[in-house]
């Protein structure tokens, strides 16, 4: 992590992520960005903070960068969103941070993101409600609350892993099927 950023919370999530596996580092990135001011690189995010508008979608960013298998993570860049289940997994880890930092949501889900449902996301997750849920669990970075009650474990949005590590869980990993699938 580049302790040369401005922003307090830029250098706070910034922190998080460098602890978490997520390098984030300093560029001049003067072309368009998916995301103004952010690019993802081989598994690491390269901010021009000048750019960038909201500290918080390094989080949404880095949710994409954490649902990956560690080999598309070391290769994949630019563009990352490939389908709607990357998506929501991504939305889904990136309210697991904001609440493990203690941000307010807003941070996130801003009212410049989400095509307009910042809000509904906000209500939604602040209501219980985890849409992605189910992915992250078979990615192995967390249980829903049946499951984590059986296995004596804190449920979402508290994280086993914030980096996915495998195709699917380890062969002695059993898939741990969210209670509401059959």
């Amino acid at each position: 992590m580049d302790p040369a950023f401005a922003d307090p919370q830029t250098v706070r999530i910034a922190a998080f992520l460098a602890e978490i596996g997520i390098p984030v580092e300093r560029a001049d990135l003067p072309g368009r960005c998916f995301v103004p001011g952010i690019r993802i690189e081989c598994g690491r995010l390269l901010v021009d903070e000048a750019r960038m508008t909201y500290p918080g979608d390094l989080l949404h960013e880095a949710g994409h960068i954490a649902v990956m298998t560690p080999a598309v993570r070391a290769r994949r860049s630019v563009d990352i969103s490939q389908n709607m289940g990357d998506e929501i997994a991504a939305i889904a880890w990136s309210w697991a941070a904001l609440t493990h930092l203690q941000l307010d949501p807003e941070v996130v889900f801003h009212a410049g993101g989400y095509r307009g449902s910042s809000a509904w996301f906000t209500e939604l997750f602040g209501s219980g409600n985890a849409p992605g849920l189910p992915l992250l669990q078979w990615m192995g970075l967390t249980f829903d609350a049946p499951t984590a009650r059986a296995r004596g474990a804190l449920p979402f949005p508290h994280m086993r892993r914030w980096l996915r590590e495998t195709p699917a869980p380890a062969p002695d990993e059993p898939i741990d099927k969210p209670a509401d699938i059959g």
